[in-house]
């Protein structure tokens, strides 16, 4: 059908490749090529990383980790705990070195990377428990990485959204550290696939409805999406209590099968009492960032840059 797309962003629609994830063993062989087209992320100012590996969850495998830092950074700053996007199946810290970079260095903050365990391989809660274990750990070391304990966060975008989502309702419920912020970008939260944008969306570019199906199949095993006992850890559109939680940035995207629940969570955030900012961009599809000279983009990025500011270097 057709989409009401930005202007900016209708030029670069046919250079994207159509996602799928049906054959996900040959769609990991060719996502680093995927994109290469596209537009790098240039930073204004150096920045460092470091590799580390941390304890994981009890008896599995210990997590990588990938720290970004300005250069030459000057007493402790706020953190991040970053996880990736890809559906739950995609992705890794090497190709989410842009969005971690572009944090560190024009927020001015520790970034922690997540190289977490994927489906279909390891299901949930495998991935999820390696983003909490690797948050716990942040914040154990946060003397050691240059961290203000009272000032971490924890974000993503797409599964990292969720996922980001998931370790928030974790860390409340578990008594776990602390968070300041939350941030949700167009977050994957709810396996029934039941929103209007979810049965419209069904070949929008990047992501669409069979990936989506595809994507919850994987990561909590098939035949269960959309029945009962769906933990809300794996889907926190699910959670009944959402208050406690703390602040959070939501975006979603006019054609993207995930902008209802995203909208849905934040509107829920809100009536629980949790100071939420909620943005909508109008002409954009899931993943259109990748589209770094439209303007829509920069709007987006600055936004986010703007509010991760606000919340992780807080005014007296």
């Amino acid at each position: 059908m057709p989409y009401a797309y930005d202007p900016e962003l209708l030029p670069w629609i046919p250079r994207i490749p159509r996602l799928s994830i049906v054959d996900i063993e040959q769609t990991r062989r060719d996502e680093m090529g995927m994109f290469a087209g596209m537009p790098k992320y240039v930073p204004p100012a150096p920045f460092e990383t470091r590799d580390l590996t941390v304890p994981g969850p009890s008896n599995a495998p210990d997590v990588l980790i990938r720290v970004y830092a300005p250069a030459n950074r000057a007493g402790v700053l706020p953190g991040l705990v970053y996880i990736h996007p890809g559906g739950f199946v995609l992705g890794g810290i090497d190709l989410s070195t842009d969005d971690a970079a572009a944090i560190a260095v024009e927020v001015g903050a520790v970034v922690v990377s997540v190289e977490y365990r994927l489906a279909p391989e390891h299901p949930f809660p495998a991935g999820l428990e390696d983003c909490y274990a690797a948050l716990t750990w942040t914040a154990a070391n946060a003397a050691d990485l240059g961290i203000d304990p009272d000032r971490l966060a924890v974000g993503g975008e797409s599964a990292g959204g969720g996922l980001s989502a998931a370790v928030a309702l974790l860390a409340r419920d578990r008594g776990g550290p602390p968070l300041c912020f939350q941030l949700l970008g167009v977050p994957e939260l709810d396996d029934r696939l039941d929103t209007p944008s979810m049965r419209a969306f069904t070949d929008t570019p990047i992501w669409h409805r069979p990936n989506a199906e595809l994507s919850w199949d994987y990561y909590l095993g098939k035949g269960v999406r959309g029945t009962d006992g769906v933990s809300p850890y794996a889907a926190p559109a699910r959670a009944e209590d959402l208050s406690g939680l703390p602040p959070a940035y939501v975006t979603a995207c006019e054609f993207d099968p995930l902008r209802d629940e995203g909208l849905a969570y934040a509107q829920r955030l809100i009536q629980a009492g949790v100071p939420t900012e909620l943005h909508h961009y109008p002409g954009t599809f899931h993943g259109s960032t990748v589209i770094t000279d439209a303007r829509v983009t920069q709007r987006m990025t600055t936004a986010r840059t703007t509010a991760l500011r606000h919340a992780l270097h807080p005014t007296p």
